[in-house]
């Protein structure tokens, strides 16, 4: 099953909504699991099946008490300290970086590397997603120092290229 994550930082939690209309409809019939950035509160009413939540951010434990059992919860880490607390709690699963430099975040955390991600996948048996400047080129290296999976959020966009051919580029190179 894969995760699509709906992140919008700065809408009100109507356009949030407006928003989240539109994934649940073109994501309709897939068994991909929508998730909620930050809002477990706007996850509910959306109907999407999850919340990921960052370090700043309310804790999975208060997640899960509004999400139910059936949620599925995730939590970003940067730290060692973090990922050991990650293992610990409740969440479902454990994102680790940013992996590389990205342009994505402007308050992007240090670069974890892909030493970072070794160290996470020791620290941690939950499911581990590498986040931060993901590509092409460089995702398979990302699987290969221990993340189950990768989130790609510019990475998709590259000029001239649709996003479902580098979509489908992506997911030959990772098979």
């Amino acid at each position: 099953m894969g995760l699509v994550q709906w992140r919008d930082k700065d809408g009100a939690p109507q356009e949030v909504l407006t928003g989240a209309a539109v994934l649940r409809e073109v994501f309709a019939g897939s068994e991909c699991r929508l998730v909620m950035n930050d809002r477990a509160d706007l996850a509910l009413l959306a109907g999407f099946g999850g919340v990921h939540v960052g370090q700043g951010d309310v804790s999975p434990e208060d997640v899960r008490r509004v999400m139910g059992l059936g949620g599925v919860i995730g939590v970003s880490t940067h730290t060692e300290a973090q990922v050991v607390a990650a293992e610990a709690g409740c969440a479902d699963y454990v994102a680790i970086g940013p992996v590389f430099a990205t342009g994505t975040k402007v308050d992007a955390e240090a670069v974890v590397g892909l030493e970072g991600v070794r160290r996470a996948r020791v620290l941690t048996g939950k499911p581990l997603v590498a986040i931060g400047g993901i590509t092409r080129e460089n995702a398979r290296s990302v699987l290969e120092a221990g993340a189950d999976s990768v989130a790609v959020i510019s990475g998709l966009f590259v000029e001239g290229e649709s996003v479902a051919q580098v979509v489908g580029d992506f997911l030959e190179k990772l098979r």
